[in-house]
């Protein structure tokens, strides 16, 4: 490693706050934004992860990122661009057909987000040992998931205060320009602290992009066991796909129709406060843990087990109906512990297990968009069951929905990895 590069804590922690940011807006802020504008359930969990896609698709268009600039380049300016995608969504808010024009907006934030993370994987694959990999893969969860924090706690909570004082529609015109601001900052922010070494390869014409991407796939699909990683990937997530698209929408739902009737700000505190200090502590502490311990059958059972288990506290909150905000604070912190310890098994799998080989970062990206994939298709049909069953029993299928992560945790092939010292990568 060149001594001259930058510290990994100066720019990793940025850019996934950042990456995570859009993701997250589009994923949950925007349910709660939505539920409080007067749309159903259903229509909330479709669009809201259909729009998703990008994040799925992603790799198509990796390929072509190469023929430009380096990967830095498309990592500072995705972010200035999305800041500015932010702005209009606040704009279109005020229209008469708010929700279509939004959408088709979120949308484009989502292509401009994945464009981001592709580029922003690619510093991070190159730039580390498989040893820092390991180390930093907690900073990397933490800050993707603070922004998580922000997006469903801090400023939610913020818009459920602004809409008690200006409107529902002013007050979440106003978040959305918060969100332009703080992409726009993160942009100038990380075109100066982002390492310069990551430079792209070296695709001429679109020809070689496509040659490449043909490449790609078939390598890709040529790895060992690759199908049984692939099952693994998409079905770890089965059961958060449809429990983290449907809670704040149970939460936010009338007593009468099943749900805490929580306030927009209780919403936000719960996220912002109980989530956020859990779910911090548990992937900083999966990371550490899985760096010393290694990726073997052992540790990704527990982490499989550590990710789904928690998810009997909102069974719980749907049975019970609790109304102390500390109980049902405490089953948020327990699932946001378990979700930060055992989401780093997932990511560090895709790392060593899929990524190695010839096109790392491209066969990243594709698993990764694989694993959006895991998440985008139940969250789809969330809506549609949780009006079918209702709250209550919506959360016990859940439950059941565990099964298939648990199936394909024990039953995926590992190989072994060598955690390279970061040492010896500066002597190479």
């Amino acid at each position: 490693m060149n001594p001259s590069r930058k510290n990994p804590i100066s720019w990793v922690p940025t850019t996934w706050f950042a990456m995570g940011l859009p993701f997250v807006a589009l994923a949950a802020a925007s349910s709660i934004m939505y539920k409080n504008l007067g749309i159903g359930d259903a229509s909330i969990a479709f669009w809201t992860s259909l729009i998703m896609l990008p994040w799925t698709l992603k790799p198509l268009w990796g390929p072509f990122l190469e023929m430009y600039k380096t990967r830095k380049f498309f990592v500072y300016t995705t972010q200035l661009f999305t800041g500015v995608l932010f702005g209009l969504v606040a704009l279109s808010l005020q229209a008469g057909s708010f929700f279509s024009i939004s959408i088709a907006i979120l949308a484009i934030i989502a292509f401009s987000g994945a464009t981001h993370d592709t580029a922003a994987d690619g510093v991070y694959l190159n730039e580390l040992s498989e040893k820092q990999q390991a180390q930093f893969v907690g900073w990397q969860g933490a800050f993707y998931n603070i922004a998580k924090i922000v997006s469903g706690g801090l400023l939610v909570f913020l818009a459920g205060i602004l809409e008690k004082r200006i409107g529902i529609v002013n007050a979440w015109s106003v978040v959305m320009l918060i969100y332009a601001a703080i992409m726009i900052i993160l942009g100038l922010y990380n075109r100066k602290a982002i390492p310069e070494g990551s430079r792209s390869a070296a695709v001429h014409s679109r020809a070689e992009a496509m040659a490449t991407l043909k490449d790609v796939l078939i390598t890709f699909f040529q790895k060992k066991n690759i199908w049984f990683g692939l099952a693994f990937i998409v079905l770890y997530r089965f059961a958060e796909g449809q429990a983290i698209k449907i809670t704040p929408l149970f939460f936010r739902a009338a007593r009468s129709e099943g749900g805490l009737g929580l306030s927009t700000e209780q919403i936000g505190l719960l996220y912002g406060v109980f989530g956020a200090a859990a779910f911090v502590i548990g992937s900083i502490a999966a990371g550490y843990f899985v760096s010393s311990k290694g990726l073997n059958r052992k540790t990704l059972m527990l982490l499989c087990a550590i990710f789904n288990i928690p998810f009997a506290a909102y069974a719980y909150l749907a049975i019970q109906l609790p109304q102390n905000l500390y109980v049902i604070g405490s089953a948020v912190a327990f699932e946001y512990f378990g979700y930060g310890f055992g989401f780093v098994g997932l990511i560090l799998f895709i790392m060593q297990q899929i990524a190695p080989g010839k096109y790392k970062m491209a066969h990243y990206a594709f698993a990764s968009g694989l694993m959006n994939l895991g998440f985008m298709l139940p969250s789809m049909i969330s809506g549609m069951v949780s009006d079918y069953l209702g709250y209550r029993e919506f959360f016990i299928w859940v439950l059941i929905s565990t099964i298939p992560s648990f199936l394909v945790t024990w039953m995926v092939p590992l190989k072994q990895v060598e955690l390279e010292p970061a040492s010896q990568k500066m002597n190479t």
